[in-house]
Parts: structure tokens; sequence; C-alpha cells
């Protein structure tokens, strides 16, 4: 059984790593598609601002002029790539604040609801004429680039479009006294490129809806499955339970029924009814048994009850004579052990009302316990504070306790240790019994220790 649940776990986990993964893959490419539609109706919106804003055309005129007129120097020899280059940047500096002011005048126009920076990026300059190809410029990522707009990081920037500006140029020249005359073709390449404030955002936000339906359906499989495993591990703890308890009981059944078999069996014996003694001792030991029976059967009764069924008949008991008397009898009820009690009392308010009948009960079956769980050589220090409440530790020298066991101690037919063997006998209820009665009383009970080390249980009760 043990096997199965561990497998349904291990299966369960994976199909929750499998459906996450499945889930994220949706999520993602939803979000891809969010994205994309999302810029490109930022595209479709701006897309036409060039194209209709004469003050950007008149800007755009101005720095393409200029740079023509430096190509045309620069293929009669008169200046080097460098300067035409350099003179590009010059010029489009000199209109640059001009026409990031324009760009965004339009956009305001244009009833764009998002904040936009735009640039377009030069990516390449070619001159081509009958000889030769020659490159002017060639952007490279990392390089110093050729920006006509806003200034902004390539990791926030989205390509809405490329441009490639194609126009042949013809020109004549009177260079020392020669006439000179040349013709090209310039092929412009430039990018345009926008960033959009917060655009992440602006996504996720669209998503919100989707994003909340899908935790809370992740959410909901988590607590099923958490709740269903949960559950069926309770059920196989409740069986275990039950069986433990079946083989516990029958145990302690076993003896005082094996004795009364052969108690009857002597009483129908003719040699012992002519034996008025042997009759006696027989029908003694008869009711003796059957007081055990009979304790056992109000054992599993009265020890189940919770501590909300317990009634308590309270009644104010001098602390230290009390629990004097309670320490007297579980001394003398020790026989078969050699036992040290060591008593410590710190008492400064003496007076507490508790039902006494309880209260012992629940004392003696800790003691009882420290007895059960240790050696032929038992020590247990009983010590007792009483000033705001009453607070009882009873150590022992036992066996100590684990860590998982602490946990299951003051559960109901729990029994610390193998419950296949039954050298330490009882049925589990004693420390749930213990537990309840401290509980009815308004106080609590709680276990320390450490595995092989002796066990300590701490009783605090309150004073009212």
């Amino acid at each position: 059984m043990k096997r199965k649940i561990n497998l349904l776990i291990i299966a369960s986990i994976l199909g929750l790593i499998a459906l996450s993964i499945i889930q994220g893959y949706l999520v993602n490419n939803t979000y891809e598609l969010k994205k994309k539609a999302f810029i490109r109706e930022t595209t479709r919106s701006i897309s036409k601002i060039d194209d209709f804003s004469s003050a950007l055309d008149s800007l755009s005129d101005i720095w393409q002029e200029q740079f023509v007129n430096k190509l045309i120097d620069y293929k009669f020899n008169l200046v080097k790539k460098e300067d035409v280059i350099q003179g590009l940047e010059l010029v489009i500096d000199s209109v640059n604040e001009a026409y990031i002011s324009e760009y965004q005048k339009a956009l305001v126009e244009s009833n764009v609801p998002y904040g936009i920076r735009f640039h377009k990026k030069v990516r390449a300059i070619i001159i081509t004429d009958s000889v030769k190809n020659d490159t002017l410029f060639h952007s490279k990522k990392g390089a110093k680039q050729i920006i006509l707009g806003d200034n902004f990081s390539e990791d926030n920037s989205i390509g809405i479009s490329t441009t490639n500006w194609q126009t042949d140029h013809d020109s004549n020249r009177v260079i020392n006294g020669e006439a000179k005359e040349i013709s090209f073709s310039l092929t412009f390449q430039s990018a345009d490129e926008i960033d959009i404030a917060g655009w992440k955002k602006i996504v996720l936000k669209q998503m919100l809806g989707l994003l909340l339906l899908s935790l809370f359906i992740f959410a909901t499989v988590i607590g099923l499955l958490y709740y269903s495993i949960k559950s069926l591990i309770k059920q196989k703890k409740i069986a275990d339970i039950k069986t433990d308890f079946v083989n516990n009981i029958t145990h302690e059944l076993k003896t005082p029924l094996a004795t009364l078999t052969l108690a009857t069996k002597m009483l129908n014996n003719d040699n012992v009814k002519q034996q008025p003694l042997l009759v006696r001792n027989t029908i003694n030991t008869i009711e003796r048994q059957n007081k055990r029976l009979q304790k056992l059967i109000d054992q599993v009764l009265n020890n189940s009850l919770g501590y909300k069924e317990i009634q308590l008949n309270k009644e104010t008991v001098d602390v230290k004579k009390y629990l004097d008397t309670v320490l007297d009898d579980f001394m003398l009820s020790i026989t078969t052990k050699n036992l040290t009690l060591n008593r410590n009392f710190s008492i400064l308010t003496n007076q507490l009302k508790l039902d006494k009948f309880f209260v012992t009960t629940a004392l003696l079956n800790v003691l009882e316990n420290a007895v059960k769980y240790s050696g032929d050589e038992i020590i247990i220090n009983f010590n007792v504070e009483s000033n705001t409440e009453l607070k009882i530790s009873i150590t022992d020298n036992g066996i100590g306790i684990s860590e998982k066991d602490k946990k299951q101690v003051f559960e109901k037919f729990f029994r610390v240790g193998n419950k296949e063997i039954h050298d330490v006998k009882g049925l589990g209820l004693g420390l749930y019994y213990t537990n309840q009665i401290i509980k009815a009383h308004n106080g609590n009970i709680r276990v320390l220790g450490k595995e092989g080390n002796g066990t300590t249980f701490i009783l605090t009760l309150p004073f009212n």
C-alpha cells in the first residue's frame, strides 16, 4: 500500500510538472501573440507620420541635400570618406532636436496613447558607379551608430520598418580649370525603430485576466491534488491504526481470556470441586480477570472521549499535598522495577481548582509510561512550579522519543516504537486521554527529548 501511494505521489508530481510546462508554453505563446498584436497596432498608428508631416519632410530634405553635396565632393576626390560620414553626423545633429520635437507633436495629433520614442538608424551607405561599389558606412553591433531621432538602447528597440533610399546622381564641376562630370547611384539603407514606454507592462496588463485564470486553475489543481493525496495518506494511516489497535487489544485480551478458560475448566474438574480452598482461589482468579477485562473495555470507552465531552467536577486542592499523595500511591504500585523518584517543588501559589480524578489519571498515565519505556533502573524527576500557573515537568531516563514520534504521540491509538512488539503493554490511548484531560482544564501538554536520551513531559494548568 505504501509503495502504491509513493508511486501515486511521484506520478502526480510528474503530471503536475507536465501540466506546468504545457501551461507555461501556452501562456508564453499567448504573450508573444499579444506582443505582436500590440506592436502591429502601434506601428499602424505611427506608420504614416513620416509621410504626412510636412515639418518632418522639410527637416529630412535639409540633411539629405547637404549629405548628397558632400557625396559629390567625395566623388570628385575633394574630401575623404571619413569627412562624408562626419558631415552626415554633423548635419543630423543640427536638425535632430527639431526633428524629435516635430515627431512628438505628430504623435499627439495622431492620438497615440503610449509614450513613444522614435529614430531612424543608418544601416548602410553604398555608392555604385560604372567602376565599383563603394561602401561608405555599414552599421555594426556595438560600434557607433548614426541616428536621427531619440537615442535609446538596442535592448528596448522595436523595429517597425526598413527603408532603401536609392537615387541616381549626375554632377559637373570645374576643377583646376578642367570640366569634370560624374555619375553614381546612391543606396542609403535605414531602419525605423521605436521604444514604447512600459510596453511589457501594457501587454501583461492586457493578459491579466488570462494570467489570473491560469494561476487560479493551477492553484486549484495543486489544492485538489494535495487534498487527494493527504486524504489517501490519512485513510491509510487510519487503516494502520485500526490494524494496530486490533492487534494490541487482541494481545491484551488473550491473557485474561486464557486464564478464565483455564479457571472454568478447573471448576468443572471433580477433584477441584472437592477442595473448597482451591475453588475459592479459582473464583477469585475469575473475578480478577473479569475486572481486568472490564477495565480494558472501560479504558477503550472512556479514553476515546474528546476534551469537549469530558465533564469536570472541579474542587480546590492543596497543590503540594495533592501531588505528594498521587506520587506516594504511584510508588506503592511499582514493585517489579528499581525506581528512584526525585521530587522538586517550587510553590508560590498553593491553591488550585481541578478535577482530582481526571488530573490524577493524566499524571499516572505519564508516570506509568516512564516506567514502561525505561529499563530496570528507573530515575524520574518530578518538578513542580506554581506561580501564575501550575507547571509540572516529568523527566525519565528511558528510551526517549524520536522527532517523528513527537508529532504523533498524543494521537489516539499511537504507540511509540515497533507496534508489532508487545513487551510494552497498552492500547495507545493513555497519552491521548491525558492530552484531552489537560485541554479540558484549558491547559496544555508538550513533550521534549531525543531518542535514547530520556523524555520530558511538561503539563501546564492555569489558575482559574
